[in-house]
């Protein structure tokens, strides 16, 4: 009997570890390199204006992860990433479709607003790929009540495109349905 083979996603990951926010964001970041490496995924990083998500690059490379740094002309990737594989596009408007194309999900971190906004600019050029965001410490609840209050309402199968996960296991496990959705 053969076995069932199940595609590993490519991810955009929005995350940022500089400017006000959660404190515990460099930890948690590691902690999805970590797992997403473990699973096989493929990341994309967005990295913009000097914020390079430097622990969760560092984590999921060191868990034998595959990560690319897409980047604006301002990163330069400190010496112990440099074996990292860089797309530098120095307009916006190419990294977002740069991510849209290659990637079947976008994940979101808690984090600052740097963050945020990287990942609302991507989402916001239309190219419909769906969101995941981890909602720790209720990070995204404004939007999760938005989702649910609004969307539910007037976008039908809404929750195709935007979920929410409490733990980083359950972030993996509904990346892979997002993303088994889209086919």
């Amino acid at each position: 009997m053969a076995a069932l083979t199940q595609a590993v996603p490519t991810v955009a990951i929005f995350a940022s570890d500089k400017g006000p926010g959660d404190p515990e964001r460099a930890s948690l970041m590691g902690e999805v390199g970590r797992v997403f490496a473990r699973k096989g995924a493929r990341m994309l990083c967005l990295a913009e204006q000097g914020v390079i998500p430097v622990p969760l690059v560092t984590a999921a490379r060191t868990a034998g992860g595959q990560v690319e740094v897409v980047a604006d002309a301002s990163i330069v990737l400190p010496q112990a990433l440099s074996e990292v594989p860089i797309t530098v596009l120095p307009e916006a408007a190419a990294r977002h479709a740069y991510l849209a194309e290659m990637s079947a999900a976008y994940v979101a971190l808690p984090g600052s607003l740097a963050s945020a906004n990287a990942l609302f600019g991507a989402w916001s050029t239309g190219a419909g790929r769906p969101v995941v965001m981890l909602n720790r410490h209720k990070a995204f609840d404004v939007l999760r009540g938005f989702a649910v209050d609004v969307l539910a309402a007037s976008v039908p199968n809404y929750d195709r495109n935007i979920q929410f996960a409490e733990t980083v296991e359950d972030l993996w496990n509904k990346v892979v349905w997002v993303s088994e959705q889209r086919r």
